[in-house]
């Protein structure tokens, strides 16, 4: 029988309210041990109903709170639920559970509770990670993905591949039982016109998946240009708020700032970087040594020049710098003035300060990165762990297509290693330490 384990469920500190939590068999009878409500009998108790009432201490001092109780197998663990919804507060939801834990109710380890529903069935290996997603969520476009997968999809059609794949197991032991039937080359047929199914199926999520990293890490945007181009001014812009210095000073910005906003659901961080020169100053050349290596690690870069002035030899020795960069968008900045600067192709014309074609900017950098609108009804694997097991098994099924001609015990084996690196993400694999790792990656009380 598992223990009945505890823990504070809602963040630590003060609030409104704050959860504690209790599952396993017999958690029930311990609540009665400290809750007691006039309008309840806990011998008819009515699950999903919240009860009103107190939480006697041990000391005699007692919390007016509420009650709920879930029974098993409706809810989250599958198993006898308990949650005392008391005041919020660091000291007080502390003092519940340690009078839970001082009468024999177990400290929940992390993820603890969402370990046991992947074990009672409750949710598959997959849906547990998405929901670590959900919670960890820092954009829209990261949260609408993660809550589609939370729903199973991705591990319900990659328990159908598994599927596929153990029929082809089974129809290889068929021609081994019976090497005397000669239908090794029909079910050799059969077996790679599935895996060539398979194939496909896994691509189309890699294909999906390539917008993955900037789902959830966002788009890195590095801005560069000579000294007083206006790319504080440019930043501020962007993100709609002052929060880089501008003065008509040149090499004011010194050092790497950072900020990030919202576009289309997708989190685009902007790097306003120290203006590239020449410069006896040890601080401001440490800055503009952060600005070069800011540029290796973009994703797009915004190259400032100053309409109202001709190219630099700064400016001509920034774009050498450029030639390798990705993504290179040429803003011309300060349009509010008369122009000086001849045209270049496929420039970007803006005011910085009066905000002309600052969403343009924006919607030029989504398109360079993002090829199409990302269509969330489609499975998304956004998690890196996934996508990594995805990859390794596009490889197996290389090594198994190459192996078309190698003797069935050879791509048994080879099938078999496909479905348990597929069973790393539904949690029908052989590997009990990688079901370990997911769920300690969950706070303390999920």
């Amino acid at each position: 029988m598992e223990d009945i384990i505890c823990a504070i469920s809602t963040p630590v500190g003060r609030g409104a309210i704050s959860v504690v939590r209790m599952s396993g068999q017999g958690c029930l009878q311990k609540a009665e041990e400290f809750f007691s409500s006039k309008n309840l009998d806990y011998n008819t108790i009515v699950p999903r109903m919240m009860y009103l009432g107190y939480f006697d201490f041990k000391d005699g001092s007692r919390e007016h709170c509420l009650m709920v109780y879930f029974r098993a197998p409706k809810s989250y663990t599958g198993e006898d639920i308990i949650e005392f919804h008391v005041h919020g507060g660091t000291v007080l939801c502390q003092k519940v559970l340690d009078s839970l834990i001082s009468s024999g109710v177990r400290l929940a380890q992390a993820g603890e509770f969402s370990k046991r529903a992947f074990e009672n069935g409750k949710i598959s290996l997959d849906q547990a990670e998405n929901i670590i997603g959900e919670i960890n969520a820092q954009s829209e476009s990261e949260l609408k993905a993660s809550l589609a997968l939370s729903e199973g999809k991705l591990s319900g059609q990659i328990k159908e591949l598994q599927n596929s794949l153990t029929e082809s197991i089974a129809q290889i032991e068929a021609t081994l039982d019976y090497p005397e039937e000669d239908f090794e080359k029909s079910a050799k047929e059969k077996i790679f016109s599935d895996l060539d199914k398979i194939d496909k199926k896994i691509e189309e999520f890699i294909e999906t998946s390539q917008s993955a990293r900037y789902i959830s890490k966002g788009i890195n945007i590095a801005i560069v240009g000579s000294p007083n181009v206006g790319k504080s001014s440019l930043l501020n812009a962007l993100v709609g708020q002052e929060r880089a210095i501008v003065t008509e000073i040149e090499g004011t910005t010194r050092d790497v700032l950072s900020e990030s906003v919202s576009y289309k659901g997708v989190n685009l961080n902007f790097i306003d970087t120290a203006g590239i020169r020449d410069s006896q100053d040890k601080v401001e050349k440490i800055g503009i040594e952060k600005s070069k290596k800011s540029l290796q690690n973009a994703d797009v870069v915004l190259f400032v020049l100053d309409g109202s002035r001709t190219l630099t030899e700064e400016d001509k020795e920034i774009k050498k710098l450029l030639v390798n960069a990705n993504n290179v968008l040429t803003i011309v900045n300060k349009s509010d003035k008369k122009r000086v600067l001849e045209a270049i192709d496929d420039e970007i014309e803006i005011s910085a300060q009066n905000g002309e074609n600052i969403e343009l900017i924006k919607d030029k950098i989504y398109s360079k990165v993002i090829s199409e609108e990302i269509d969330y009804n489609k499975i998304i694997v956004i998690n890196e762990r996934q996508i990594a097991i995805l990859k390794n098994c596009k490889k197996i099924l290389n090594e198994l297509f190459d192996s078309r001609e190698q003797s069935m015990d050879i791509i048994a084996m080879l099938i078999k290693n496909l479905w348990n690196e597929l069973g790393k993400i539904t949690g029908q694999c052989e590997n009990e330490q990688i079901i370990d790792l997911i769920f300690s990656k969950f706070c303390l009380g999920k």
